[in-house]
């Protein structure tokens, strides 16, 4: 299958990313950060979580965050809505698309919202059923679809069942995620096979983990078989509570250096998405993970 010609990003470090930090990242600057990624041309980029502050205290501000940003036109800022009083919350903060979270392991799915998988698809329905007629857009994640920190590998048989319920509920697209990274280029060709025989590839969208550094491998499959939707988060914010010490989400900068250097459109400023993610750095005190920004700055600090 030919290589997509075009590569939709998004963007998951404000949510995704900054949802592990321990330490509260101030609302402005969060705010300032989702700004930044939007103005690099990011067509969408999470801006928070409707959850509760108890179990993440990092989104408590969401709705204050959504009542400062700056919305640029043609940018889409979804928001985790797990379940119908988060989406209550959404809603009035003026979120227009929504995500709901389930997971392809029995296990995992126990573990983190204390259901079966098939009680999480039961409780989704009523959200997105809501979320629709509200005219919110709703994209689907499925989590573990590699393999789970409690059951080991994943069957791709069940992913796509999972993945299926989502897209039938009404998600407009499902988003497959690694959630420990553990995945192989050969596997995840063999994930896409399966899923795509129940879910269309244009309704699919690929999130990788970088634990095993396998993450850039695995996108590049994921784009030999037709997927032209990747997840990322700049500077490679967010962690793997699964693996101690380990990375997490793949880098935004990353990925654009690969996609760009392969001749495919993005539509992002890769330049802008670096500044970006050496301002979040500098606030949370640390370098960025991701390769490429380590090598751009360490390139510009040298000039």
């Amino acid at each position: 299958m030919a290589l997509p010609s075009d590569v939709r990003i998004v963007e998951v470090g404000a949510r995704d990313g900054l949802q592990n930090e321990k330490a509260v990242v101030p609302t402005a600057v969060k705010i300032a950060l989702i700004e930044q990624l939007a103005a690099a041309g990011l067509p969408a980029v999470e801006a928070t979580a409707f959850v509760s502050p108890k179990w993440v205290p990092q989104m408590a501000d969401h709705a204050e965050v959504m009542a400062g940003l700056t919305r640029r036109p043609g940018t889409r800022y979804p928001v985790l809505t797990p379940n119908i009083k988060g989406l209550e919350a959404a809603l009035a903060a003026g979120a227009d698309e929504v995500a709901v979270f389930g997971a392809a392991s029995e296990a995992f799915s126990k573990r983190n919202i204390n259901c079966t998988i098939a009680e999480s698809l039961d409780r989704f329905q009523p959200v997105v059923d809501a979320a629709r007629a509200a005219g919110a857009e709703v994209r689907g994640y499925v989590s573990c679809v590699l393999g789970c920190p409690y059951e080991g590998e994943i069957a791709p048989a069940k992913v796509a069942e999972v993945s299926k319920a989502l897209l039938d509920m009404g998600c407009y697209e499902v988003s497959l995620g690694d959630t420990i990274g553990v995945g192989t280029a050969g596997r995840v060709h063999r994930l896409i096979e399966t899923v795509s025989a129940v879910v269309p590839r244009d309704r699919l969208a690929v999130h990788f983990h970088d634990t095993y550094g396998q993450a850039l491998a695995n996108i590049l499959a994921a784009l030999e078989e037709g997927i032209a939707v990747v997840d990322s988060s700049v500077a490679g914010l967010g962690g793997c509570p699964y693996a101690k010490g380990a990375t997490g989400n793949v880098a935004t900068e990353d990925v654009l250096y690969m996609l760009h250097g392969m001749g495919i459109n993005t539509g992002v400023d890769l330049d802008a998405v670096l500044e970006a993610g050496w301002f979040i750095s500098d606030q949370l005190g640390r370098p960025p993970v991701g390769r490429v920004s380590r090598a751009m700055r360490a390139r510009r600090d040298a000039a």
